[in-house]
């Protein structure tokens, strides 16, 4: 069953283009635990007094998915199966609630439906999240949390979510903690790795869940950095926040050269500014993987190139692979205005 009422078929036919490809090989999760990522994002994050601070005390987890090669993603942490107060970031629950029962049919899609699913995560909008719960019910979005792992007791839980917004009326906590709102900055890199790969319900599904996520329309925390050289259409993101509880996640896919999943969770009343300053850090520590895999794409442009051998007038029959790469290079540059690092 196809939906009708997708971004991609209401006229906004580009975003299509802007998804990450979900077809070609892909490994499991559990195989993209990277050492030299891990060491890195450890020594990273840990140059930051206070930060290292709060991680020692559980209260900043953190979780990376290099996809500078998307056949060979990366992926390292730092407290990332602490489970931790999630707030709004838990509505994706919902999300995946609504198009597994649509994909089962026992809710039927339309633009009234599309147009819920747009405030609840784009806007963050509590009404809304409220709304879908009721419509779906809250024992049905555990069993899909469940159905696809990702809130697993033995790995400290997970995402959950076990209430409406606020927690009023009937509630269902998760059984570690207690928590009605919660992730694990691991579970949450899972979930957007999941979608990029097409393995949440379908392809055609996982896609017209990114639909949903892409054009945030809060402009705090990840975003208010990304949103600086990232084309809201190429962000796929959801956050939440609530008194001393911050959190975050995003799957950037910007064509030139940052692709990445960035997770974390916070509890500290500085958690928007780190959330912020975040960013940055771990576009210094993806920088050198982002090159190569750039320069590699060129190198194979040039070949190509070199091997059609099409000769112009007046050139040499290298010109037109000169040219590619000049301007492939031209174009990582624009990634990379200090020629070294993304901003």
């Amino acid at each position: 069953m196809t939906t009708e009422y997708s971004s991609a078929r209401t006229g906004a036919a580009e975003s299509a283009r802007e998804l990450p490809p979900q077809i070609g090989q892909h490994r499991p999760f559990a195989d993209t635990v990277d050492a030299g990522l891990q060491m890195a994002l450890e020594s990273a994050l840990e140059k930051k007094r206070s930060w290292r601070a709060l991680i020692d005390h559980n209260k900043m987890a953190v979780g990376l998915v290099d996809l500078s090669t998307p056949q060979a993603a990366r992926f390292a942490s730092v407290n990332g199966y602490t489970m931790m107060y999630a707030a709004s970031l838990s509505k994706i629950a919902v999300l995946l609630g609504a198009y597994q029962s649509i994909q089962d049919g026992t809710l039927k899609d339309s633009p009234a439906l599309h147009a819920w699913l747009i405030r609840m995560i784009r806007l963050s909008n509590n009404a809304a999240a409220s709304y879908l719960i009721d419509l779906i019910g809250l024992k049905r979005i555990e069993d899909d949390l469940l159905r696809y792992q990702f809130y697993v007791p033995q790995y400290g839980g997970g995402i959950w979510l076990g209430g409406s917004y606020p927690p009023v009326g009937l509630r269902n906590p998760e059984p570690i903690k207690g928590l009605c709102h919660a992730a694990t900055a691991m579970q949450l890199c899972r979930f957007y790795y999941m979608l990029a790969t097409g393995q949440i319900i379908s392809p055609e599904r996982s896609r017209q869940m990114l639909e949903i996520l892409s054009h945030p329309g809060l402009h705090d925390k990840f975003v208010s950095v990304l949103e600086t050289h990232v084309p809201p259409q190429r962000l796929f993101r959801k956050s939440g926040d609530w008194s001393l509880y911050y959190s975050d996640s995003v799957l950037v896919w910007d064509h030139d050269c940052r692709k990445y999943i960035l997770a974390a969770l916070i509890e500290n009343k500085d958690g928007e500014q780190i959330l912020r300053d975040l960013v940055p850090v771990v576009e210094k520590l993806l920088a050198p993987a982002q090159m190569e895999a750039r320069s590699r794409e060129l190198r194979q442009i040039a070949s190509l190139k070199a091997q059609a051998n099409v000769k112009q007038p007046g050139s040499s029959p290298f010109s037109s692979a000169r040219s590619a790469i000049l301007n492939g290079f031209h174009k990582l540059m624009r990634c990379f205005p200090q020629g070294t690092q993304c901003r």
